[in-house]
């Protein structure tokens, strides 16, 4: 522990979090940075690669699950300077959350109310940004949504998500001294523009972006794209995709934000949707060939979201700044630069994309 206030983000080892981590340093922020991840479905890769590039050594990592109180007691005993929590860590899958619904209530909520209960015990006046998703708007009758659309989640990934917000918002009626930043992530894609930092999932990917990488690559066959039937312009869903590196300046946005009540919630893209067939034609302009086939539809996906971005323009001063020929670019930027290691070719039986986060 140092004398520096600490920011603790839970999952801080994934896709997101440690671009917030890059982005911290890379701002000059004076935090201590504090790591909670059970590495499920990441590694610990991008924060040493973060740590030895900015020759920092104030950045602590705790491998574990966060619904064990024991460890987050211990976590929480030696980080008594903890003023900011983004908390980034749960079960992302929408196909997994439909298999095997009871997986995804235990950890997604037991986790955030265990981190709720340390909160309360040991440090209650606290800036909190939780990371949910677009999901909770389920399938929109209107849009762009906004932060007022409907709720209406069709997948367990994304009830999980809203129960959450839920819970918050109830600990933050009651809690003056609990301030809530609720955050609804579109679909975050693209990889750091200096090729260090990107999405490196374990096992079988289940984002479109970093499946597309392994096909161009020759280390899967080919894309399965669910659906070619939806009433949309090509047929295929359409999501608003924003880069990761503009989603973790949010973050940044979100701290001592001065606009707004005790509690808010924004959503975070671009306000432009892009089919699945648009991110392949943008790749096929950087002059890589991506091998695809039509199969049915697949439960639990939208067919089109998009978001109103005036919110989080407005009170976080926030707006995305990459397009999608950089959010394509840089993430087959990071899959070059990635080590053997990190670009070992798995072999699979299924082959799984995940349209949305």
């Amino acid at each position: 522990m140092t004398d520096k206030i600490a920011i603790l983000l839970t999952g801080g080892c994934g896709y997101i979090g440690s671009h917030i981590c890059y982005e911290i340093l890379e701002s000059n922020l004076d935090l201590e940075i504090i790591i909670v991840d059970n590495l499920v479905n990441s590694t610990n890769d991008s924060i040493k690669r973060i740590k030895d590039k900015f020759n920092c050594n104030n950045i602590s990592i705790y491998n574990y699950d966060l619904r064990d109180v024991d460890k987050m007691e211990n976590v929480f005993n030696l980080h008594k300077n903890i003023k900011y929590i983004i908390h980034l860590g749960g079960h992302k899958s929408v196909k997994k959350s439909i298999q095997d619904p009871l997986e995804y209530y235990d950890n997604n909520l037991i986790s955030t109310i265990v981190l709720l209960r340390m909160i309360k015990k040991f440090n209650s006046n606290v800036e909190f940004i939780f990371s949910s998703s677009a999901t909770v708007y389920g399938n929109p009758d209107k849009l762009p949504l906004t932060e007022n659309s409907p709720l209406g989640p069709i997948n367990s990934y994304g009830r999980t998500k809203l129960m959450i917000e839920e819970i918050l918002k109830d600990y933050a009626l009651v809690n003056n001294s609990f301030k809530l930043t609720i955050l609804r992530y579109f679909n975050p894609i693209g990889a750091h523009p200096s090729g260090l930092i990107g999405e490196n999932p374990n096992g079988i990917p289940e984002n479109l972006v970093p499946y597309i990488m392994k096909v161009i690559s020759n280390q899967l066959p080919i894309l399965n794209i669910y659906g070619n039937d939806y009433s949309t312009p090509d047929g295929t869903c359409i999501r608003d995709y924003l880069h990761v590196v503009d989603l973790a300046k949010a973050h940044l946005c979100a701290f001592n934000r001065k606009q707004g009540n005790n509690m808010e919630i924004y959503n975070i893209g671009t306000g432009i949707g892009y089919s699945v067939l648009d991110i392949i034609k943008q790749f096929e302009k950087l002059n890589l060939s991506v091998k695809y086939q039509f199969v049915d539809r697949r439960n639990g996906d939208s067919k089109e979201i998009y978001t109103d971005v005036s919110k989080a323009k407005n009170e976080l001063n926030w707006i995305a700044k990459y397009d999608l020929s950089e959010m394509c670019r840089d993430s087959w930027n990071w899959w070059q630069n990635k080590t053997p290691d990190e670009t070992k070719n798995y072999i699979f039986s299924t082959f799984i994309v995940e349209n949305m986060h």
